[in-house]
């Protein structure tokens, strides 16, 4: 069978199988069951320095069988402390290479926030960089600009102990994403997790002559968001071929896996498809993907990454 193994700067994975933030990474023995389901590393839900109750039900729209998905949590978690503890039980339970998601309202708390879930010693924080920077005028996420996106990074790095890797979570809404990457990279990233979801979109119950999402609008993810995702690894890659990408969006098969890493990624994000095909996916995508490359001659996981971009 290929090598599935892969590095993204020192961290090491046994297949490039990543479980996305927000999608099942609530505690510890959730995450721990997640790994032992095959995959190579978990993101945490992500999590903010105080408590916060998300939006109230319905939460998410399943329209998988028409290829998306809408969810509009609202980012809820019981807080950077207690997400702390949780990735310290997860460690005792799973030597699962883990990513601790955090998201904050200000540059400033982006730094607070790392050094409050630096003390859980995850392998990597994801530094949420689409929810909205309240300190804009207008309340844009940080990666909607480049200074802003930048000096999240900067606060964040500064006070985060340099063997814990940070990586920039990044929007397909982002304008010259490659530019905002590389802007990151420079403020003192190690690498960059592309993309969130996209939107928002919006479903409405004909029946009841209203919105489904008790927030009217959700972030859009699924297959109907992959090839937006392709497209920003792909221009990150471009640009910056030597940064590891944690490709993220519409990934729900081993050939899935295998276009995101030929796009550019070092791994890839997983997270709808555990909704349509369980906790198992993990292990099954990477059999997918070591079953493709078997049939078309690839030995490795890392002759992938990149391949699109050879002439």
């Amino acid at each position: 069978m290929a090598d599935l193994r892969c590095d993204l700067k020192g961290i090491s994975l046994t297949n490039p199988t990543v479980l996305a933030s927000g999608v099942v990474g609530t505690t510890a023995h959730v995450m721990a069951q997640v790994a032992a389901n095959g995959a190579g590393a978990i993101t945490s839900k992500s999590a903010s320095l105080k408590p916060r109750t998300g939006h109230p039900n319905p939460i998410v729209v399943d329209g998988i069988a028409s290829g998306w998905f809408l969810n509009a949590v609202g980012l809820s978690n019981p807080g950077i402390a207690e997400k702390a503890e949780e990735i310290k039980r997860y460690r005792e339970l799973s030597k699962t290479p883990i990513i601790a998601s955090i998201f904050a309202s200000t540059a400033k708390e982006f730094g607070d926030a790392a050094q409050a879930i630096s003390l859980a010693k995850p392998d990597a924080i994801e530094l949420n960089e689409s929810c909205p920077n309240v300190e804009n005028e207008f309340g844009r996420p940080f990666c909607m600009n480049v200074a802003d996106a930048a000096n999240a990074v900067e606060h964040a790095r500064n006070l985060t102990p340099k063997n814990i890797l940070i990586f920039a979570k990044l929007s397909p809404e982002t304008p010259s994403i490659e530019q905002v990457a590389s802007a990151c990279m420079q403020a003192g990233a190690d690498g960059i997790t592309a993309v969130n979801t996209a939107g928002p979109g919006m479903a409405i119950d004909i029946g009841r002559a209203k919105p489904v999402l008790a927030n009217k609008f959700g972030g859009l993810s699924g297959p109907a968001l992959k090839p937006l995702a392709i497209k920003c690894v792909y221009k990150i890659h471009a640009a910056l071929p030597e940064v590891p990408i944690i490709g993220t969006g519409g990934v729900f098969t081993g050939q899935d896996a295998v276009e995101m890493m030929m796009a550019g990624a070092s791994a890839v994000g997983i997270g709808t498809a555990v909704y349509q095909r369980g906790i198992k996916v993990f292990g099954e995508i990477a059999k997918e993907m070591a079953q493709w490359m078997d049939d078309n001659g690839y030995s490795s996981a890392r002759q992938l990454v990149g391949k699109a971009h050879e002439k």
